[in-house]
């Protein structure tokens, strides 16, 4: 497979520095190698730059750098297009306001092709808020609303030309979310798997039963893979640690399983801030756990016939 390794060093979404160092973390700690080893061919088509800004307001206060965001999600989303013909677009945050534009470039990609696109958001948090809801003001909280085109963002961020449906979208390791977000989410069919849902059933067999839907409607994957899906233990490298995250193991479990399917068509690394880490141990985890979701085996095991 061609990897096309995207660097986008966007930071302004959250609200602590650091993510903007994210691209360079990964790239130092070996991504590009790690999957060159591993038999695929990798370009680093370098960092994505910003549309030229326009200025927004919003009437709700909270909300900050909205103009720089719009410009980097318009940016963002004619690359992710560009970059899917073809190949596997591999975006390196960046916080996670990158998937606005990510999600919704590789989504038109798929309706070019005329396959549906399902998204897996690895995370602590749903990031279903709109420009409306959002308290914080923090972008890096809306980009899942923005995609699945969820009103709210209407005069401001491009319009969302083949919004993915809230019903293939999959949260795995949610354990953070705010009242006015789990009111809407309510309404959807996002299927949401908080910790406690893992913990009684593992996440095996959640990965499982989702996987098999995409492979049914012979969809394409998006991964979206935020640092806090993990425990801080293993990953304190992000500004928006949540205790009781993936363990290890849980987390190589689900690359493992995405390998087997055969199914994951472009990847979100995002949220990773060096300024965090110690001494890149969250950066090499991830660069682990991509390498897990590209093939890397301890032991082949043979498929068993049924």
């Amino acid at each position: 497979m061609e990897c096309r390794l995207i660097g986008v060093p966007l930071q302004i979404g959250a609200g602590q520095l650091g993510c903007e160092m994210g691209p360079s973390s990964l790239r130092v700690a070996g991504l590009k190698s790690a999957l060159e080893e591993l038999g695929h061919t990798v370009v680093d088509v370098g960092n994505v730059a910003p549309a030229v800004m326009r200025d927004f307001s919003h009437p709700n206060p909270a909300v900050h750098h909205l103009s720089e965001t719009v410009a980097w999600t318009e940016a963002l989303a004619d690359v992710a297009y560009l970059q899917s013909e073809n190949a596997m677009p591999i975006f390196l945050g960046g916080d996670h306001a990158i998937s606005a534009g990510s999600v919704t470039g590789v989504a038109r990609r798929a309706a070019e092709v005329g396959r549906p696109l399902f998204v897996l958001w690895l995370d602590a948090h749903t990031d279903y808020h709109t420009l409306d809801t959002t308290r914080s003001g923090n972008l890096h909280g809306t980009p899942v609303a923005y995609y699945s085109g969820r009103p709210g963002f209407e005069g401001y961020f491009p319009p969302v030309s083949h919004p993915v449906d809230p019903a293939n979208i999959c949260m795995i390791g949610i354990r953070s979310v705010d009242p006015a977000e789990s009111a809407a989410l309510g309404e959807t069919g996002v299927t949401i798997n908080d910790m406690r849902m893992i913990d009684e059933h593992g996440v095996g067999v959640l990965l499982r039963a989702f996987l098999e839907r995409v492979s049914a409607a012979n969809g394409l994957l998006h991964v979206s893979l935020d640092v806090d899906f993990l425990d801080p233990s293993i990953a304190p490298a992000v500004g928006t640690t949540v205790p009781g995250g993936a363990t290890y193991r849980e987390a190589h479990l689900v690359m493992e399983m995405l390998c087997d399917s055969g199914l994951v068509s472009s990847l979100d690394l995002v949220e990773l801030n060096p300024f965090l880490d110690e001494r890149g141990r969250t950066a090499r985890l991830m660069v682990d756990l991509t390498a897990s979701l590209m093939g890397k085996r301890v032991m082949d095991r043979p498929t068993r016939a049924a």
